[in-house]
This record gives structure tokens, C-alpha cells and sequence, in this order.
């Protein structure tokens, strides 16, 4: 333990971490540079904060606040001791709603401040995109705006007063008339008045540099105003006063369709006076489904607010009268107001990659980033009314550079956003990357605009800022910051005596060769070192509770912990690809057990701005981790659950087997043996596998012959629950389609005849069970991708005389239905027959849909509640199943989540409690406050066995729910 961790684990009651994954986990915002800090303190309380500075200062370290790390600049990383404010100091002290301010703490989330104050009418005004996840000091801290801005002004304009100590340990209360001013700032401002009225430029987004005419006589001399944007290079701030805004009762957001971003950008400004709360605008490059928008090539987003939805809509309506479009909705509904916004709110993610996708060749790639893209002049401002030539400078600036990106953002402020595909892995990249970025700098300030128009200056932008503001005020602002921080150990790097912006660049210290990996990483280019890269620092995967059918990430809502969000874990296998901080590569205990408590679930797949895919990250690197080594017995038990199912059902002993599970001394063992979670149950084996009762069953019913389709009997259906593939076989049939079974291929015609192909195979080999199709899940998920890709290359053989065929394949159980569309395809990228057969694979509503659309299924009319399967969610999509039970009579909505055992992972040892806790979260209060008659959904055997043993309730596939209908309509 080094002096400088001793003395600060003796001052502070908080935690103090200076092993390798509490600093990989802080090396990195969601800007393009990286420091590796010496260490990581969560502190208790101000006490903490104060004794962190004091210790800091005796060792002459410097100090970096940090809330939800999602700066853009840089500014929330730093080489020395990193603040985190969000485990303690994250609390709403008070609200008082006749005064209407609130007390925070400047770890305090943005939306449980909004959570706190809608009851009573009010909204803490502005609120950036990441408004689920940011922090309030990390607002203070870089002045932070938001879609509302045109109507509620930035942080700065909604901060009262702020409680901060400062780098000597003074404890000052920020206010107006001076209030809170440390010694000698008045005498710097007093000395230049003349400089301070004049080296401005007015304009609603002016962030960059410290704002120090907000201390003039006439803007009455606001320190704590004055404070907001000063990136943590002041003081710390430990408590804030803010002010809260009338939120409207009702809203409406009109959508407005333009021909392209110039005339969008040209329209902004003459809305303004319509009194509109927002006026966002974004181009079709960043919308995934245009088809959800009116058209045109480009949109504002404007909304209205009034005492009534009538009065709302009414507004957005006179808006659209006056407005010159190609095509316009207005939309009432708030669930269609927030899925319009999602679209919005993910642009600052799915920015980052150009529209071919990134999957250029790996010569283009190792010349430049393909398809990615990157902050760093993300939101320049200029005034609104000079944005549209602004736009046109901007991209003529961009093609002159051979450069692409496509500005969104709040154009109503004149200040829009954009990741550019900057190459900046090689010298000769980063060095036209600094050209470009001086020359963008003159072109913002030739309009009047200001470098940064919310996001901070920090690395980024400060080095520019003469450019901006001149010589004479950036020596001005020299002079306040020593005044404040005179051993400069507050953020040093940021805002003055800035580090180069081409330096610290956290893409040099990844390799520049491809790693050797198992997935193919299509998206990617087959880099994994991209795959990697895709995590941008967004952190929507941070945010505390989901809304609607969102996944992502269950295990950091369930622990709280950096190192179990998608986030972390992607800034633990980037460390560890550098192999500076993360030293033993692919066999790193870190690495290892940040992954741990990874459910797989896939949800960062779709809820990700960016699709990182962390379930397949975890895949490959347990593959490595484990390579050659002794694995842990659930990979045996669970990892090769389709052996030794199968192994059962030829010796035809799972009578016994349930027997023996059912005594608690073998039960035990069994656990203790296969690394099972002692908490948890065996689930019980079916006495007659489903194969076995397809080829014994009586005659299908009378009907016409139709489509033929394959009923993939999968582990869980064939073994755990075949009444599942047994209803899905009814359904099916009542629908005139035909069903045959992989691998054999063999159907029974509605006559009771037999047909079809047979596979060809070796006796021995189907008497020992080797020849059965698989999708390979339960090794892909345990990183098992040797056995993985040999099982499904297997499969392949048994499929070859069918794929040309066109025959669909009905796949019952998400999680398998996900891995063949998927996984399949990316572990055995290098067989064609591996696409053919992802390419027709359909869910059992999906070839309801597709293949018998003219049929009725009975009328239930019933309402449902339960689980819609994470992989359903994330890989296959659940409308087919929306449409099926609306037509069925099923109402009502299946939770989002996680149901917490995903597979292996609930029932894994040591998993217990977390996997409840994601249980608890959705499905289990969902589970339990429905009412009497309600159908409790869940298609993933997964999420019913959890249902069945946290619950006590069984949970039904639609399959059986519709055969059930069947049969009692006769």
C-alpha cells in the first residue's frame, strides 16, 4: 500500500480504491482521452472531501471530481485521485416546493430529482440526453443544457447557491454580491471591467472558458453563477441550492419533417417565437427507422406545453401552420412523445457509427476508423439565427478535410452536435485531427459562436480557446483560476495552461494489429479492438430503472457498481487490450469477474446506443480466459447441459434422476459438485423427452395440407418442458401448416402418413446421441466456443439437405432462437451454410404471421401479464408476438427486464441474490399484482423456472395458452 493510500484510507470514512479495477474503470469519460488515475475515492460525506484535498495537497496530487462520467472533453479524468460522488453523495437533502428550490448533493442523479419534484408540478429545467445517468455537480461542473434550453436556460441559470471547498480546504457558500468569493477574486474582475463587458459573445450557448462576467457589478456579481462550467478546476462542489421551473401540465411535440439539415437548420430560428419548450433538430443519417417520422430528410423536434393536452396540441398545431414543411405529425400521447424522443436522445450513440456500419475492410480500417465516428467538436454554438450558414461552413470545412459526420442537436440554441470519423489511430490521422480542429475553431468564431456550446472546453477544445476569447482574456482567466487553486491541483490539464487536444488519446494504446478471436465481430470488421471501441462512454447503461421493454443492464441496477455495467466491463477489456493498467491479458482475474455477474442477457445489444454486445464479449473471453485451465464446475454441469440431458433420456433414467434431486442429501451433493446455487431447486426432468412423444403420438388432426415448417426441438423443450413443443405442434397444425423435426425430418401429414427426407447417419452415432441438432446456447454462454463451434458444425451437417429447401425454422425458446440467428452465424463466420440457416429462423409467432396469416386463433379474452424473454427483446423482436395476442384477446403489456436467471447465471453459485434482485425489479411485482384470470406469459423456460421458484407460479409459453384455447373451443 503506497503512503499516499494508507494516509487518505486512515482520513476519509469512504471507500478508497487503488487496485487495478478501480482505476480502469475511471481511466476513461465518454470523450476520446484516457489518464490512468493513482486511485479512486468515494467519499462519505464534505468531511471526506475535505480530508481527500488536505492529504492531496501534502503529496502535491492533483484531484478530479467526477459524477457520471459522461463528460465529452475529458474533464472527468485525470491522473491523480478521481472523486466518484455517486455512491454516497447522491442524495436529495430537501425540496420545498413554495420556494420551489431543492438541496442536492452533487452525486444526485438528474431523474430522481425530476422523480422528486413531478409531484408537485415541477422540473429541474434543463436536461441533457443523458438525464438517466448524469449527475447534478457533473452539470454545475461543465454547465450543462439540455433539449429545454430555448425555454429553461442552462445549470447555470438554475443554480442559486453552491457549497464548495476549495483546493486549501476552505469551505465557501457561492451566492450573488460577492458571497462566497475567495480572497483576490474581486480584485481581479475590479481590474478588468472594460475586458469583461466587451470579450463576451452573446449568444444563449456560451460555455466555454470560466465565466467571470457573471461577477460584474450589473449581473450582480453571481459567484455561484460565475462557478457553473469551471469543469472542476475551482473547487469541489458538496452541496447545491437550485431552482426549480413550473413544469407544464400537459405536452404535445410536433415533428417536423425538412428537405435537409440546412433548411431545418434556417427554420429554427423563426420558431422561437412561438414559445416553444424545445427545438431539436436531427438529420435521417441518425435515425434507424425513419419510417416512424414524417417524411423528410431532416426533423425538428418542437415542443409544446399548455394547462391542457388540447391546449398543447393546439400550440404545436399553430407552429406547424407556420412552418414550411415537407411533412409533419403531432404527437399527444406521451408514449409516443417518449419513443419519438429515445430517437433523439440515442443520437449522441448511434453518431458514433457511419451509416455503412463500420464494416469496411481491415486495410480501410487500419488506415482510418471506417465507420466510426468521435466527439471532440461535438457542440460548437453559434447564435440561431447563424446556424444555417454556420452548417454550410461546417461541411464545407468537413469535405475539404475528407470528412464525414451529421450534426443534431439544439438548434433552436444554434448549438448542434456531431461525431466525425476522425482517424485517430495513426500519426498521420491525429495530425490532420489538430488541423482540422484549429481551423473548425476560426470558423465558430468568424460566426460569433463559442467552441463550446454545452459539453465544457476540458482537453478538447481549452487549447483553442485564444482563438475564442484572445490572449488578453485567457490570461484573465490564468489569474481567477490561481486565485482559486494557486497549487493548481484542481483538474490541472483543463481550461488554462490546457494539455494538447491531440494528446492522451485513448485509442493509442490499443494494439494495431487484430486480435486473434473466435466471433467473427461482422459489424466490426472482425477487429474485436473495435468491437471494443463501440463503447463510447454514453452510460445509458448506467441508468437506475427501466422504462417499458428495456433490458439493459440488470446486473448494475441490481449492485450499483461501475464494474457490472456494460460500460465498465467494455473500460476493463479495453485496459486490458492495452496492457498498461490490465497487465495479464485475457487470463486477467479482473476482467474475469467484472464479466461474472454479466447475465448474457443481450439487452446493451438493442437498448445500446452503439449495440455493444457484451454477451458476446463475455463468450470470448471466458473462451481465452479459460483456454487450456481448469474451468469451474457449472461450465461442466450447466455449460454441457445438452449431454447429459441427453444422456439421460437414452438411458431413459429421469425418473430416478428426479427421485434422487428430490432427496436432500443428493440434491446437495449434486449442487455442491456442479457449482449450483445451494438456494435453488433442480428443476425436474420430463419422463418422455418431446422427440419421443412426436414419433409415438396419434394421428395429427384432419385439416389440408400447407406450408412446411420445422419444429427445432430445442434442449429445454426436449427435455425440461415438452408440453411447450407439444401446444406449439397443436397451434401449428390448427394454422395448415405441416411440421416436421430436425434432424431426421420426418412430418406426419394431417392424413397420419408419413413423408419426407431422411439424414442419413450412423446408428452408433444416434444410439449415443451424437447426432442431434443444437443451437449451441448453453457452450456459447459458458465460452466454450471450440465445443460451441464443433456442436454447430455438426448441426449444419444434419441441416445440409434441408437449407435448400424452403422450409422455416421454428425455433420455440428465445434464447435458442437468438443464438442460431446470431451467434451462429458470427462463431462460423466462415461457413455459408451458417447464414442460410440463421436466415430462417422464425419464432412460433413469427411463422403464424409469415405463413398462415389468414388464420384466427381462439378467442381468450384474457388479460396477461409475465416476462418478454431479454433475447426476444434484444435479438428477435416481439411485435409478431404483440400482433398474436391482440389478436387472440390477450391484454395487456409483458415486462421488460430481466427475469434474473438467464440460463447458466441464476443458477450458477454465488449469483443467488443478484438474480433475485433482477426478479424483483419487473417480472416478480408484475407476477404479483395481476389480477384474478390473468395468463402469466413467459415463452423462455428460463423465466419460467424463476416465476415457479421465487413465485410459486407457473408461467406459460403462448404456445400452450393458445392450444389450451384450442381445445376448449373443441
Amino acid at each position: 500500500m503506497s503512503e499516499l493510500e494508507a494516509e487518505l484510507r486512515k482520513a476519509v470514512r469512504g471507500e478508497v480504491g487503488f487496485d487495478v479495477t478501480s482505476r480502469a474503470l475511471t481511466t476513461m469519460d465518454a470523450s476520446n482521452y484516457r489518464r490512468v488515475p493513482l486511485g479512486v475515492v468515494a467519499p462519505h460525506d464534505a468531511d471526506d472531501v475535505a480530508a481527500v484535498l488536505e492529504v492531496c495537497r501534502a503529496h502535491m496530487v492533483p484531484v478530479v471530481a467526477r459524477g457520471g462520467g459522461t463528460s465529452i472533453a475529458g474533464q472527468a479524468t485525470g491522473t491523480g485521485v478521481v472523486l466518484d460522488f455517486t455512491r454516497h453523495m447522491n442524495g436529495l437533502v430537501s425540496l420545498d416546493p413554495d420556494t420551489r428550490t431543492a438541496v442536492v448533493q452533487p452525486g444526485l442523479v438528474l431523474d430522481r430529482l425530476q422523480e422528486a419534484a413531478a409531484p408537485h408540478g415541477l422540473r429541474f429545467g434543463p436536461d441533457p440526453s443523458t438525464h438517466s445517468r448524469c449527475t447534478l455537480g457533473g452539470m454545475i461542473g461543465n454547465n450543462s443544457c439540455g433539449s429545454h434550453s430555448v425555454a429553461w436556460g442552462t445549470t447555470a441559470d438554475s443554480v442559486r447557491e453552491l457549497d464548495v471547498i476549495s483546493a486549501r480546504g476552505e469551505r465557501l457558500r457561492l451566492g450573488r454580491d460577492w458571497a462566497g468569493a475567495p480572497q483576490g477574486l474581486r480584485e481581479v474582475v475590479d481590474g478588468e471591467l472594460a475586458l469583461l463587458r466587451t470579450g463576451f459573445p452573446e449568444l444563449p450557448r456560451r460555455i466555454s472558458g470560466y465565466a467571470l462576467d457573471a461577477l460584474l457589478p450589473e449581473n450582480g456579481a453571481d459567484v455561484a453563477r460565475s462557478f457553473c462550467g469551471s469543469e472542476g478546476t475551482l473547487g469541489i462542489v458538496t452541496e447545491a441550492v437550485v431552482r426549480l421551473v413550473e413544469a407544464p401540465r400537459a405536452r404535445a411535440l410536433a415533428v417536423l419533417g425538412y428537405g435537409d439539415e440546412s433548411a431545418a437548420a434556417e427554420a429554427a430560428a423563426g420558431l422561437l417565437p412561438f414559445g416553444p419548450l424545445t427545438v431539436e433538430g436531427m438529420a435521417a443519417d441518425l435515425v434507424p427507422s425513419a419510417h416512424v417520422l414524417p417524411r423528410g430528410g431532416a426533423w425538428l423536434f418542437v415542443e409544446t406545453g399548455g394547462e391542457s393536452e388540447d391546449e398543447a396540441r393546439a400550440r404545436a398545431e399553430a407552429i406547424v401552420r407556420a412552418a414550411d414543411v415537407v411533412g409533419s405529425t403531432v404527437v399527444t400521447d406521451p408514449g409516443g412523445q417518449r419513443a419519438l424522443w429515445r430517437i433523439r436522445e440515442d443520437a449522441s450513440g448511434t453518431a458514433t457509427r457511419m451509416p455503412d456500419g463500420g464494416g469496411t475492410s481491415l486495410l480501410e480500417r487500419s488506415r482510418k476508423l471506417g465507420g466510426e465516428a468521435w466527439p471532440g467538436w461535438e457542440d460548437c454554438a453559434v447564435p440561431p439565427q447563424r446556424l444555417g450558414a454556420y452548417l454550410r461552413d461546417f461541411r464545407a470545412l468537413l469535405t475539404a478535410h475528407g470528412l464525414r459526420g451529421t450534426p443534431y442537436g439544439h438548434f433552436g440554441d444554434g448549438c448542434i452536435h456531431v461525431r466525425i470519423d476522425f482517424d485517430l489511430l495513426t500519426e498521420t490521422g491525429v495530425a490532420a485531427f489538430r488541423r482540422f480542429s484549429e481551423e473548425l475553431a476560426e470558423v465558430v468564431v468568424a460566426h460569433g459562436g463559442s467552441l463550446s456550446g454545452e459539453h465544457g472546453d476540458g482537453q478538447a477544445r481549452a487549447e483553442l480557446l485564444p482563438k475564442m476569447y484572445g490572449h488578453d482574456m485567457v490570461r484573465l482567466f490564468e489569474q481567477a483560476k490561481a486565485v482559486w487553486d494557486p497549487d493548481d491541483l484542481l483538474n490541472p490539464g483543463m481550461l488554462v495552461r490546457p494539455a494538447p487536444l491531440d494528446a492522451n488519446l485513448r485509442f493509442s494504446v490499443l494494439p494495431r494489429e487484430p486480435v486473434d478471436v473466435a466471433f467473427g465481430y461482422p459489424a466490426d470488421g472482425g477487429d474485436f479492438s473495435a468491437a471494443v471501441r463501440r463503447c463510447v462512454g454514453v452510460a445509458k447503461c448506467r441508468t437506475t430503472s427501466v422504462a417499458g421493454p428495456a433490458v439493459m443492464c440488470p446486473s448494475f441496477r441490481a449492485t450499483g457498481e461501475e464494474e457490472h455495467s456494460t460500460r465498465g466491463r467494455a473500460r476493463l477489456l479495453h485496459e486490458m487490450l492495452a496492457g498498461e493498467l490490465v497487465t495479464d491479458g485475457w487470463r486477467s482475474t479482473e476482467v474475469r469477474d467484472a464479466l461474472d455477474l454479466c447475465l448474457a442477457c443481450k439487452g446493451c445489444r438493442s437498448d445500446c446506443p452503439v449495440e455493444v454486445d457484451m454477451a458476446t464479449y463475455k463468450a470470448e473471453f471466458l473462451h481465452h480466459h479459460y483456454e487450456g485451465r481448469r474451468r469451474p464446475a457449472a461450465h461442466h454441469s450447466m455449460g454441457r447441459l445438452p449431454q447429459w440431458l441427453r444422456l439421460v433420456a437414452r438411458t431413459r433414467t429421469a425418473r430416478l434422476v428426479n427421485a434422487l434431486a428430490a432427496v436432500p442429501p443428493f440434491a446437495w451433493m449434486a449442487k455442491r459438485l456442479g457449482g449450483i446455487a445451494p438456494e435453488r431447486d433442480i428443476p425436474r426432468l420430463a419422463a418422455r423427452t418431446f422427440s419421443r412423444w412426436w414419433e409415438r403420438r396419434e394421428k395429427a388432426p384432419a385439416g389440408t395440407g400447407g406450408d412446411l415448417v420445422l419444429l427445432w426441438p430445442d434442449t429445454f423443450t426436449e427435455h425440461l418442458s415438452p408440453s411447450v413443443g407439444q401446444a406449439a405442434v397443436r397451434v401449428l397444425e390448427a394454422a395448415g401448416l405441416r411440421v416436421a423435426l430436425p434432424p431426421t425430418v420426418r412430418w406426419r401429414t394431417p392424413s397420419g402418413g408419413g413423408e419426407g427426407v431422411t439424414v442419413a447417419m450412423d446408428p452408433v452415432s444416434l444410439l449415443r446421441g451424437r447426432e442431434r441438432v443444437c443451437c449451441g446456447l448453453t457452450y456459447v454462454s459458458t465460452g466454450q466456443l471450440d465445443r460451441a463451434r464443433a456442436v454447430l458444425r455438426r448441426t449444419l451437417d444434419l441441416m445440409e439437405p434441408v437449407l435448400g429447401t424452403a422450409a422455416p425454422v421454428v425455433v420455440l425458446e428465445p434464447s435458442c432462437a437468438a443464438a442460431l440467428r446470431s451467434d451462429l452465424p458470427e462463431l462460423l463466420h466462415d461457413d455459408p451454410r451458417a447464414r442460410r440457416l440463421a436466415d430462417r429462423v422464425l419464432t412460433f409467432a413469427e411463422a403464424l404471421e409469415r405463413l398462415a396469416p389468414d388464420w384466427t386463433p381462439p378467442s381468450l379474452e384474457r388479460p396477461v401479464v409475465g416476462q418478454n424473454h431479454c433475447h426476444q427483446h434484444a435479438v428477435l423482436g416481439d411485435a409478431p408476438d404483440r400482433r398474436l395476442r391482440e389478436a387472440a384477446g390477450l391484454s395487456g403489456e409483458l415486462s421488460g427486464g430481466c427475469c434474473g436467471l438467464a440460463g447458466n447465471f441464476g443458477f450458477e453459485k454465488g449469483h443467488y441474490e443478484v438474480s433475485v434482485a433482477c426478479a424483483e425489479e419487473q417480472v416478480l411485482p408484475a407476477v404479483r399484482g395481476a389480477g384474478e384470470g390473468a395468463v402469466v406469459l413467459a415463452d423462455g423456460y428460463s423465466c419460467r423456472t424463476q416465476l415457479e421458484q421465487l413465485a410459486g407460479v407457473r408461467g406459460r409459453h403462448l404456445a400452450e395458452v393458445l392450444a389450451e384455447g384450442l381445445e376448449a373451443a373443441g
